[in-house]
Parts: structure tokens; sequence; C-alpha cells
């Protein structure tokens, strides 16, 4: 195993911290055209080009768009029971962890009768795209959609390639167990054109959220303000904190499950000596050899992971804060004080049994979290990106008479006079009305 090896603050792991730092979805003018095309030829000419890109790309006409309930909860028979169950597990822990994001609307009572709140709801549909291939997780399904049913939206739309639906079983498990049947066998940027602009069969939606590949990305983000999106996921990532306490190869396995997502996944340990560095090193080479997807693996860790070694855990938490990881692990005994360091990870695992396996599937909060140093100002997708916010301003004919003139000064101070004249209107008229 040849993952590489930086001292931290020296020009090679600088120039290592500013690459991984730049792994999110770029820019690809061919791939950006032909996405564009796309989108404009569902919105002009709907169904019928949703039907010519799924034989175009899928290979397959498609009868209807929409996938028979009745044929999801056959094929959700094939899953074993017992792994309904831990499906059925994980719902109930992910529900317990995201009602207590739940906002409530509110009001307040000011001078002069004055009332000021902010009115909260669901919005009032959402899209969840669920990627075929080798993206088709069950979890990112249950991730996505119960904040979404949390938050009280009515309306939840699933989009997924409808080959790979059939040989997925375990989604249509996760579909039947969530009680969601508008679903739409349809894959790539053609679909999120359909939520997005809506079509005779597939009314739109007001955000799609969900993992992708790089059209749908893509199209994604060409649609954002037309609808509105969770996040453009990049490459997925996780810091590892170890000292010479830390198990080797915890830190090695855990690094291995993040890189056998695919061949850019980031692993990337931080310990305080060399000697630890290559402790783990020797690990990943030891356990490597036991893993189907070590070919994955091995690349992965290769060309876009690292071991940094810091002089101390100040240098520590300023490495794990530069590259604002979409996971961070602290296999270290002072967890919880080196935590209070950190203002930029996407999710925080505190101590050795806490492994970001737990997270992905179990524990309960969101394993859809901000990627490529975006967890600097992104936060975990939650129930409060399904809900929207009305402010609530409620005047008195006092309040205006007191306050007018302050107004009226702040419109003319911008060279806005009507705005001054709706406000001076009112105010003269009510102090007409008081004599």
């Amino acid at each position: 195993m040849k993952i590489p090896i930086y001292t931290w603050k020296t020009p090679e792991c600088e120039a290592y911290v500013r690459k991984i730092g730049s792994r999110g979805v770029g820019t690809n003018p061919e791939v950006e055209a032909r996405v564009a095309s796309i989108l404009s030829a569902v919105r002009e000419r709907g169904d019928l080009a949703i039907r010519e890109f799924t034989r175009q790309f899928d290979g397959i006409t498609l009868e209807s768009l929409r996938i028979d309930p009745a044929e999801i909860a056959s094929l959700a028979t094939q899953v074993d029971p017992q792994l309904r169950h831990v499906f059925r597990l994980a719902k109930e822990n992910i529900l317990r962890f995201h009602e207590h994001q739940l906002e409530r609307s509110w009001e307040f009572m000011g001078e002069h009768g004055i009332c000021l709140g902010q009115r909260i709801g669901p919005l009032g549909s959402v899209g969840l795209y669920v990627p075929g291939g080798k993206a088709a997780y069950p979890s990112s399904v249950l991730m996505n959609a119960i904040p979404a049913q949390i938050a009280g939206v009515p309306r939840i739309v699933v989009a997924t390639p409808y080959q790979q639906f059939r040989q997925n079983p375990g989604i249509a498990a996760v579909l039947v167990e969530l009680g969601l049947s508008e679903v739409y066998g349809i894959g790539g940027a053609q679909a999120v054109a359909a939520l997005a602009y809506g079509t005779g069969t597939i009314p739109r939606v007001d955000k799609i959220v969900g993992p992708e590949n790089l059209y749908v990305a893509l199209a994604k983000r060409q649609v954002f303000g037309v609808v509105d999106i969770d996040m453009i996921a990049g490459p997925s990532e996780v810091v590892v904190v170890a000292d010479s306490s830390t198990n080797p190869d915890y830190v090695a396995a855990d690094m291995m499950a993040q890189a056998e997502h695919d061949e850019q996944a980031c692993s990337i340990a931080i310990t305080i000596s060399a000697e630890g560095a290559l402790r783990i090193r020797k690990s990943l080479s030891r356990l490597l050899s036991q893993l189907e997807r070590r070919e994955i693996i091995q690349k992965a860790l290769e060309t876009q992971g690292a071991v940094l070694v810091v002089s101390d855990w100040e240098e520590g938490a300023n490495a794990v804060n530069a590259i604002a990881p979409e996971h961070l692990e602290l296999l270290i005994p002072q967890a919880e004080e080196f935590s209070k360091k950190i203002h930029a990870a996407g999710a925080i695992f505190f101590g050795e049994y806490s492994c970001e396996t737990v997270g992905d599937y179990f524990a309960g909060p969101n394993h859809v979290l901000p990627t490529s140093g975006t967890a600097r100002f992104t936060s975990p997708l939650g129930v409060y990106d399904f809900l929207k916010k009305t402010s609530l301003i409620k005047y008195t004919r006092e309040a205006l008479l007191q306050n007018h003139r302050f107004i009226e000064l702040f419109a003319q101070a911008e060279q806005l006079d009507a705005h001054a004249l709706s406000v001076r209107l009112r105010a003269d008229g009510a102090a007409a009305a008081n004599h």
C-alpha cells in the first residue's frame, strides 16, 4: 500500500489539501451543453422526450412512466424478512433523531399593538432521485424521504431508472416501508427535467433531492432557481483522527470503508507521530487483501487518500478545519475536548465505537452531508430543508403613527419616493381620523 504520508504545513501537504478541496463537480462544457439540451427537450416536449431519452440511454421502451404500486409491493417481497426488519429499525432511529429538528411557527407582541412572527410550513412537493447502479442505496432513500415526511410534505415523488430498480428489490422494500407509491421509472438528466418542469404525466415538484452522477448533478445545478435542490455532492470523504492509543486496524478499516465507494473517494488519517502513520499504512496493506473491492479501495487510497502527521492536536484541529470533511472520526480519548476546536465538519463521530458505518445506516443522524470543503458553510440534510418560512407583519394605526416619519426618512434616503408616499398617505389618513 503506497498511501502518501505528509507532514502538516509542508508544501507537499498544502498542495494535497488544495487538491482534495477542489474535487467537487467541476465544469465540462460538452457535458453541460448535453445536459442543457436534454433539459430543453423535456421542457418543450414533455413525456415524448422522456420516452425518447429512455430508449436512447437505457435501451427500453416504457409502457408507462409510472411504476405500478402493485409491482413495487411485489418486488419488495423478494427481500429477506430479516433485512426488511433492519430497514424498519433504521427507519425508527432516523425518525427519532429528525423529529427533534421540527420547527414551529411563532409570533410576539411589540409596542403599540405590533405583532410580528414567522409562519413555518412544509414544501408542497419534493422529488427524490434514486440513482441506478452502484449508488442505488436503500439507506439514501430513508435519509432523504424521512425528513420530508416529518416536515409534512404532502407529495413525495420518486424517480429511478426502471431497469436498475427491478434489479434492486431493497429500494422497493424501503419505498413500501415509507409508504411512497408515486414512483416513475426514469433516470438521468431527463428525470431531473421532468421533476423540475413537469410533463403531461409527471407534475412538477418544489424541490429535488437525492444522490447523483455527473449528468444528474449538472442537471440539478441548471434547474436550481426553477426548483430548489438539496446540494451538489462531490466525492465522499472521511478524516480519522488517531493517536498512539488508537488501534491502527480501526483506522485502516474506516478509511477503506470510505474508499470502497468509488475511486474518487477520499480517506485521510491524522496522527501526531510518523510511527503512528506507518502503523496505519501497515494495517491498510494487511487488511486490504481481505476485501472484494480492493482494487477500487487501493486506487482511491493511493490517489485521493493520505496520512497527515501533525506536531500537536492544535495543528490537528487546524488540519481538520482546513479540510472541512464530510465525516470526521475522533478515535482519541480526548475526543470531546478536541471537537470543541472543530467548526467545519459535516458529522463528527466520537470514540472507537462510533465508526462512520454506524452513521451511514443506523444511528439516526442524516448521512446526506456536505462534501468538498462545503462543510464550512453547509449543514447536513434535515427536516429544515423541507420547510419554508413566511414572515408575518401586523402593524396597527398607532404603530404607524409612531414610526411613519422614520420609515419615510429611510425611503427618501434611498430615493424611493413611492415607498415614502405609501406610508405618508396612511399616516395622514390615520391622523385625520384621530381628529
